[in-house]
């Protein structure tokens, strides 16, 4: 028989679900039980030997279902799904981003240790490694889009060679859009991996599962807030961790003791979502396009942050044709002005919604200096471009010249 390799927008309806198992349903189930039988007590032990790592399956052979705390039929099928285009050998799924990523940290950063992170970065992710990792004796050391390898190299000689535990990138950072060479921070990891392995962590958030694959770059391990496009409909907080089996493994055993599962219901929404990420998310990219030629030629606006906007024949256009198969739905722009000017602009809005968050099929504007990055201290919001007038557009699947009509008539008022 001919072998025909089904893209994975084709397997979404269907990966890993066994219609069998639930009365022939065509879709899965939704699992809402905290425990689950066992055939026997000898099934029950050898579940709990391979859950606790005490003994590898066999080959073929499917992990028991225990307890939801430790995996439940809805996500485990949403796991290997999302796996289908990272092409992940594993994937765990979470409470939330901010779960998914700070189990991320704490498995992999001990006392000592100090993570180096990409600057600007999501600002709940900032809060956690300035405020909160240091509680626990782990330290800092930043690095932002200007910055060549030679002088990440400085900075962890500076900070101590040896103590570097983690290397931690959001690319395209959020809400800049400013590009981090995932290639060349996966050199400097291996650099320092000698007595102990320093891994590379990727937010990959902004561009959703679609348009850019973190782990074909280097990475060892990418994250997702799964609220965004993962999920899209604003109606659910979700995260997800994706990588090699032996990343994994640790990753999704520091989540059974944490705690910090998907519930079943979000992991069904979340399938559901996942039949319509590609033509929702290729429409995105469409209609942000036409906002971008708008906003690019107005003259009320400064500057577009715009990765199709990138000069050919720079630096940063070399990342973006490597990292990413489209420019995404993400943009942010530069009003004439300062706070004023911004409020007014998105006090002014009408189809456009004033809320944070970002990748829902509702187009959405928000002003980060004084909301998302509200937390970012004032001196790294005016080195990494934070600015009064700085606004972040999250482009949605609305009839862009309805968009393009709100967004005009909005700087009217400016």
């Amino acid at each position: 028989m001919e072998q025909h390799k089904f893209r994975p927008e084709s397997l979404m309806m269907s990966f890993g679900y066994k219609p069998e198992l639930s009365e022939g349903a065509v879709k899965c189930p939704i699992f809402q039980t905290s425990t689950f039988v066992f055939r026997n007590a000898e099934a029950g032990k050898r579940f709990f030997e391979v859950a606790y790592g005490l003994s590898s399956p066999e080959p073929g052979e499917e992990q028991g279902l225990i307890y939801s705390r430790l995996n439940n039929p809805d996500l485990e099928i949403l796991e290997n799904r999302l796996t289908l285009w990272d092409e992940a050998e594993a994937c765990a799924v979470f409470s939330s981003g901010m779960s998914a990523i700070s189990t991320v940290l704490l498995e992999f950063l001990q006392p000592g240790q100090y993570v180096l992170f990409s600057a600007p970065v999501y600002g709940g992710t900032d809060h956690f490694i300035k405020h909160v990792l240091p509680k626990w004796g782990i330290g800092h050391a930043a690095f932002d889009a200007n910055s060549s390898e030679e002088e990440i190299h400085a900075i962890i000689q500076e900070k101590g060679a040896d103590a570097l535990g983690l290397i931690y990138v959001e690319t395209p950072a959020n809400p800049t859009n400013a590009l981090i060479d995932m290639e060349m921070c996966k050199r400097i990891a291996d650099v320092y991996s000698n007595d102990k392995k320093v891994y590379l962590a990727v937010d990959n958030t902004y561009m959703g599962p679609l348009w850019s694959h973190p782990l074909k770059h280097g990475a060892d391990i990418v994250m997702y807030s799964a609220t965004k496009y993962i999920g899209g409909h604003s109606d659910v907080i979700a995260g997800a961790v994706l990588g090699g089996n032996e990343v994994m493994t640790r990753i999704k055993t520091m989540r059974t003791f944490m705690g910090n599962m998907m519930s079943p219901n979000t992991g069904w929404l979340l399938m559901r979502s996942l039949e319509t990420l590609k033509p929702r998310m290729e429409l995105q990219a469409q209609n942000a396009m036409k906002v971008v030629e708008f906003l690019n030629e107005h003259p009320k606006v400064e500057k577009v942050y715009y990765l199709g906007l990138i000069p050919e024949g720079t630096p940063e256009y070399h990342i973006y044709r490597n990292q990413y198969s489209s420019p995404g739905a993400m943009l942010s722009f530069d009003i004439i002005g300062g706070e004023k000017e911004a409020f007014t602009f998105l006090n002014s809005l009408k189809l456009i919604k004033l809320a944070v968050s970002l990748g829902s099929t509702e187009s959405l504007a928000e002003h980060p200096a004084t909301m998302t990055h509200a937390d970012v201290s004032p001196e790294d919001k005016q080195k990494l471009g934070i600015s009064e007038k700085l606004i972040r557009l999250s482009v949605g699947v609305e009839y862009y010249e309805d968009l393009i009509f709100d967004i005009e008539r909005a700087l009217s008022h400016v």
